[in-house]
Parts: C-alpha cells; structure tokens; sequence
C-alpha cells in the first residue's frame, strides 16, 4: 500500500514546536485575561465602594435635608472615575427613595450593607449598599462597562504574544537548520563512500546524539562487508568447482565423437550422462546454498510433521537404493513436530540421505529417524558407510570439502562437497544443532539435527 511523502524531520520538530508555543501562547493569554479580569473586578467593587463612600460622607455631613445636593456632588465623581457611568441612590431606612442620580435606572432597594449583582430591565449591575443611621446610600456600575474594559485591556496582550510567536519561530528554523547540520554531514559522508568503502565511521568527528545511529550504519556496513566478502568467495570456489565437472564433460563428448563401436559410444554415453548429473546436482546445490544466505528472506515457518517428512524423503530415494541394492527406511517414533520451513527441512533431509547413498556400499543400510530426544524434536540419517573420522567432522561442513572418506564404489568421493554445508545452513536458519557421530555399532555415520524444544 503506497503512502504520502514523509514529512523532514525540520518540518516535523518545527510544527510540534510552533504548536506547543502556540498553545502555550494561548493559555498564557487566557490566564493573563482571567486574572487581568478578575483583578480589575475587584478594584471595580473598590471603586463603587469609594463612590457610594463619598456620596454618604457628603449625605452623613449635610444630613438628609442637603440630599438634593448629590447632584452637585456626582460631577466630581464621574470626573475622579474616568469614564465609567456610576449610578447613585439615596433612601430612608424604611425604604423611601430620596434621590437618585438617573432616573431610568432604578435601583432596588437593599436594607443590609454589601456588595451585590443585581439585574435592572436586560442588564447586570454591581450594587454597593451602605446602611447609615439617618440613610441607606447605593451606588451601581454596569457589568458590560466592565467586560469592555477588560476585553479592550485583554487584546493589548495579543499582540506582543504574535510579536513573541513571530520571534521565536525565526529563532527555531535557524537553531533548527544549525542543529540538524551535523546529521546532514554525516549523511554526506555515507552518501561519498563507495561500495568497497565500508569501513566504520568515526564516532568522535559526530555528536553524541548520533552515535546510535552512526553505530547502525557502521554495523550494516561490517555486516554488508562480511556478506560481499561471502559471496565473493562463493563465487570464487562455485568458479573453480564448476571448471573441473565442465573439462570432464568436454573430455567425454571427444571421447563419444572419438568412438569407433558401438560399445566405445556405449560407454562414453554413459559417462557423458553421469558426467551431466553430476553437473546438475551440483548446479542445484549451489542454488540452495544461495538460497540460504543470510540476507535471503525470512524463513516461511508453518507446522511440519517431522515424521512424515522422513517417510515422504524416503519415499523419492527408494527407487535410487533399490538400484544401489540399499536397505532404506524411515524409523518414526511418536508424533515430532516443529515449526519450520517445509522446503527448507526438506532440502536438510534431502542433502543428508544424498550424502547416505553416495558413501554406503551395495548391501548397506539406511535409516531416516523422526523422534523428540531430550524434550526436543530431532532429525536423524544414519548409514553402514565408511564414515568421518573424528578430525574431519568440523571441516566437512566447510563448502567444497570433501574429506578423505571414500565412495560407494570405493573410489575418492565425487560429491560436490555441498550437502553438510547445506543441511548446517538451513540448521542454523532454525536455531537447531546438527552433530556427527559413529553410528551405531561402530560402523558407519549419524547425522542428527535438534531441533528447539517447543
């Protein structure tokens, strides 16, 4: 499934930044209004306070008969409060409304002194009573008069948040540009070596926050190498392998072309057919070893039944071993399971018996065993040949080598030197062990591969 271009890590660290400030920002913004809002709420309720102080200091001076003269004293008010309207009233205890400074708004009366919200007609108002002994004196502001004010102050704090925003934006993309320049040189770096240049880069010439990365790259590369050096030498040796089957082929068509009979074109023939067998079997063999690299995809593991698949191996190399006159059997005890490659297990199994029937003589015996040993699964091919010594045991599962154990037929082996490497190569891709041992009796060779217990 296709995916959208991958955003840089710049863009990526910029905006999960940018984001944070702005939030930050914000709720900055809104503390700072709701504490500006409520600060200047209370220096309202102490302004209303002040003005109905003042109106009962000049009511408690001049007493009720003088209560037309707030009229003359509310000028002085509103010009010492700016421009907030400021609604005064004058009562007697019992209730009576003596004054009041706009007649379109009209104030409830309140008989205990205090600080209230009251609503008049569609509006809210902040009412300050104070109860005298002659008098009840109020004074009254709107609470839109306060919102405004509060706002109009609130978005002067916008501004400088832009402002600091704006700023600090600038300053991330060039700390950004600055910071991220040493991956940039590391890339570049990598980017100018060539394909033999895969020794590690230094870690002391980049910064700490990229040693782990830088130690990545420098462990690929060491593993890159390992594996071009491998197929190099595979290579190499499939090369020389391949020369001496191909001259041997070559040599047996001159003799086919060379036959005066029927007999001499006979047994040409017959070794011109084995001599392309031989080349066949190896050509496979060094398709599965190619097959089973490291860098080859991973192992397609599903259950497999370990006894059936000695009897089905056995099953494709009966024929073979009834023509080499071979007792060849499957022994399968109990029901061993692991969860493996069944291609992989069958190239193992298939190797291993190959191995059995070119080193067992006419006579001889094969068994392909399927039991659990230990608690673990396990695989085994046991022969009546010759045997390996135990000095060659570790070597034979080198590539290309063939020991000095003899063939069937009781010549030099003409094997490819391939099966054990194969079967320790699929072994190894299963985390199993594969070990060699006398058989036994003393005569001939086990081959066991353990499995993982389950």
């Amino acid at each position: 499934m296709s995916t959208g271009p991958v955003q840089s890590i710049h863009h990526r660290v910029l905006l999960w930044t940018m984001g944070a400030l702005v939030a930050g920002a914000s709720l900055l913004v809104g503390i700072s209004y709701w504490t500006l809002a409520h600060e200047m709420g209370e220096v309202f309720e102490d302004n209303l306070k002040q003005v109905a102080l003042a109106v009962a200091n000049h009511h408690g001076t001049y007493g009720m008969a003088r209560t037309p003269s707030l009229a003359e004293q509310l000028p002085r008010v509103y010009e010492e409060y700016g421009k907030f309207e400021f609604v005064t009233a004058a009562w007697t205890r019992t209730g009576t409304l003596l004054h009041r400074s706009d007649p379109a708004v009209n104030l409830p009366f309140r008989s205990r002194s205090g600080l209230s919200v009251v609503n008049i007609g569609h509006e809210r108002w902040h009412l300050y009573t104070i109860v005298l002994e002659d008098g009840i004196v109020q004074a009254a502001q709107r609470d839109s008069e306060r919102q405004a004010l509060a706002r109009e102050t609130g978005s002067v704090l916008i501004l400088p948040a832009l402002v600091m925003l704006g700023l600090l934006a600038g300053m991330l993309t060039l700390a950004l540009r600055r910071g991220l320049a040493p991956l940039a040189l590391a890339a570049s770096e990598v980017t100018a070596r060539s394909v033999e240049a895969l020794h590690p880069i230094a870690l002391s010439a980049h910064p700490p926050e990229l040693h782990l990365l830088i130690g990545a790259i420098n462990d690929l590369m060491a593993r890159l190498g390992g594996a071009l050096s491998m197929q190099r030498l595979f290579l190499a040796d499939a090369a020389h392998e391949l020369r001496t089957p191909i001259t041997a082929l070559r040599l047996q068509l001159q003799l086919l072309e060379r036959a005066s009979d029927a007999a001499q074109r006979e047994e040409a023939l017959g070794q011109l057919r084995a001599g392309i067998e031989r080349a066949q079997h190896l050509v496979e063999q060094l398709l599965q070893l190619s097959r089973l690299a490291p860098e080859t995809p991973a192992l397609r593991r599903e259950p497999v039944d370990l006894a059936e698949l000695a009897r089905s191996t056995v099953g494709r190399f009966s024929a073979r071993a009834e023509d080499r006159q071979i007792d060849l059997g499957a022994v399968t005890e109990g029901t061993p399971a692991v969860h493996a490659d069944v291609q992989q297990l069958a190239i193992l199994l298939n190797n291993l018996v190959d191995n059995a029937l070119r080193h067992t003589p006419a006579g001889g015996r094969i068994d392909v065993s399927a039991r659990v040993e230990q608690g673990r699964p396990c695989l085994s091919v046991t022969d009546s040949g010759p045997g390996i010594s135990a000095a060659e045991r570790e070597r034979v599962f080198d590539r290309f080598y063939r020991g000095s154990s003899v063939s069937a037929d009781g010549h030099a082996p003409h094997g490819s030197g391939l099966g054990l490497a194969i079967a320790r190569a699929v072994a190894e891709r299963h985390g199993a062990d594969i070990t060699l041992e006398e058989a036994p009796g003393g005569t001939g060779l086990r081959v066991s591969v353990l499995f993982p217990a389950r």
